[in-house]
C-alpha cells in the first residue's frame, strides 16, 4: 500500500510564505498541510516571535527543522570562508538538507510563495519526489494581495520590516548596507558577532560579509549610508505618496540588489 502524498509549506518568517499559509488555510482548510521552518539558530528574535504569532493566529503547529551540525561547524569545514552569493553553502547545509531529510523518499507537494508579479522561478530541491507548486502564480496574486491577506488575518508584517525587507539570518550576506547599519542599531550584540565572524583567521586571511569592505568600515560610513537611504526614501514617497512605509523601504532597498536571494531563506 503506497503512502499518501504529503503536503508541505515552508515558512521563512517573511511576508510571502506567511501569506501563503493564510491563503492555503482559507482555500483548503481540510488539506493535511505540514508547516515547517528551517532554523539555523542564527535568526533574529523577531523572526521567532513572528512564527509564534502565525501559529497562534492560524491555529497551526510549525515544525522547527535543524541541521545536524551548527553553522560554526560548517564554517570551520569551509576554512573560515564566509558564505556569499557565489558560495551559498549555508543554504545547502542549514536549509535544504534538513528539509530533504524531513521528507525522505516520500512523495510530497511543496507549496511555494512566489507571487505572480515576481520575475523569478526555481525551487530549492532537485529531488524527483518533491513537486513544487506556486498557488500565488496560479491565482494571479500580487504584492497587494499578499499585504491584504496578512492584514485581514490579523498577523500583519514582521516587526523587522521597519528596517529590513527580508527574513534570514542576522548576518545574511544579502543584506544591503543600510540593513547592516540598522542591525548595528537594533541588535548591537548581533552586529558585534557578525564582525567577529569576519575578523582575521589563523591563516592570516580576512573574510567580509559585504564585498569590498569590512563591517566596521561600513559602520564608519553610517551617516553617509543613512543620508543616501533617506534621500531615496523621500524620492520614492514623492513618486508613490500612498504607498505603505514597508513597501517604500522594500522598493528603495531593492535598488541595491545585485543577486537574487535564496528561495529557501527569503519568502
Amino acid at each position: 500500500m503506497s503512502r499518501q502524498v504529503r503536503h508541505i509549506l515552508g515558512l521563512s518568517g517573511g511576508k510571502d510564505s506567511t501569506a501563503l499559509a493564510v491563503f492555503m488555510r482559507q482555500q483548503h482548510p481540510d488539506l493535511p498541510m505540514e508547516y515547517f521552518f528551517c532554523d539555523t539558530h542564527k535568526e533574529l528574535q523577531e523572526t521567532y516571535d513572528y512564527l509564534d504569532r502565525i501559529e497562534a493566529r492560524l491555529g497551526i503547529k510549525i515544525m522547527r527543522l535543524s541541521a545536524d551540525r551548527s553553522f560554526d561547524h560548517w564554517l570551520a569545514i569551509h576554512g573560515g570562508y564566509l558564505p556569499s552569493p557565489r558560495q551559498r553553502w549555508c543554504t545547502e547545509q542549514m536549509k535544504i538538507k534538513p528539509l530533504e531529510e524531513f521528507i525522505g523518499t516520500d512523495q510530497a507537494i511543496s507549496y511555494i510563495g512566489i507571487r505572480a508579479d515576481e520575475n523569478r522561478d526555481g525551487y530549492i530541491s532537485t529531488k524527483k519526489n518533491i513537486k513544487p507548486v506556486y498557488p500565488f502564480k496560479e491565482n494571479n496574486l500580487v504584492k497587494a494581495d499578499i499585504i491584504r491577506l496578512l492584514e485581514d488575518s490579523g498577523i500583519g508584517m514582521p516587526d523587522y520590516y521597519r528596517w529590513r525587507s527580508r527574513s534570514g539570518c542576522y548576518f545574511c550576506f544579502f543584506q544591503r548596507k543600510y540593513e547592516w547599519v540598522m542591525l548595528a542599531q537594533e541588535h548591537p550584540d548581533l552586529f558585534a558577532q557578525a564582525v567577529e565572524y569576519e575578523q582575521n583567521h589563523s591563516d592570516g586571511r580576512t573574510y567580509t560579509w559585504t564585498q569590498g569592505e569590512t563591517l566596521l568600515e561600513l559602520l564608519a560610513r553610517k551617516d553617509e549610508i543613512i543620508a543616501d537611504h533617506e534621500r531615496l526614501m523621500a524620492r520614492e514617497q514623492r513618486t508613490k505618496p500612498n504607498q505603505p512605509l514597508a513597501e517604500v523601504l522594500e522598493s528603495v532597498l531593492d535598488e541595491e540588489e545585485e543577486t537574487l536571494p535564496c528561495l529557501a531563506c527569503h519568502l
